[in-house]
């Protein structure tokens, strides 16, 4: 059965940091992946790895975010910096299964960042 669990979320002050992590289980997995979703609007993509470690950012966050993985742990990581208030959202990991492509979901994890 596969599982992402996402943690690290909170309250933070703007310029703060945060470090996300998503521990996946139950599959080998391709591309990782970040999105988020805030009050009223649609979910968007943030960061994404593939298995070769090729990253891409949004426009939004490049230079602020960095995403990693750890294969020996099977998590993917979310290093946010400069934190904004316009970052306030509910965090999702994504992942794709490396055989199936079939994506999966974890329940998300809240980002506040006060002004």
């Amino acid at each position: 059965q596969v599982q992402l669990v996402e943690s690290g979320g909170g309250l933070v002050q703007a310029g703060g940091s945060l470090r996300l992590s998503c521990a996946a289980s139950g599959s080998i997995f391709g591309i990782m992946a970040w999105y988020r979703q805030a009050p009223g609007k649609q979910r968007e993509s943030v960061a994404s790895i593939t298995k070769s470690d090729t990253t891409n950012y949004a426009d939004s966050v490049k230079g602020r975010f960095t995403i990693s993985r750890d294969y020996t742990k099977n998590t993917a990581h979310l290093q946010m910096n400069g934190l904004k208030p316009e970052d306030t959202a509910v965090y999702y990991c994504n992942a794709v299964d490396y055989f199936k492509q079939t994506p999966y979901w974890g329940r998300g994890t809240q980002v506040t960042v006060s002004a």
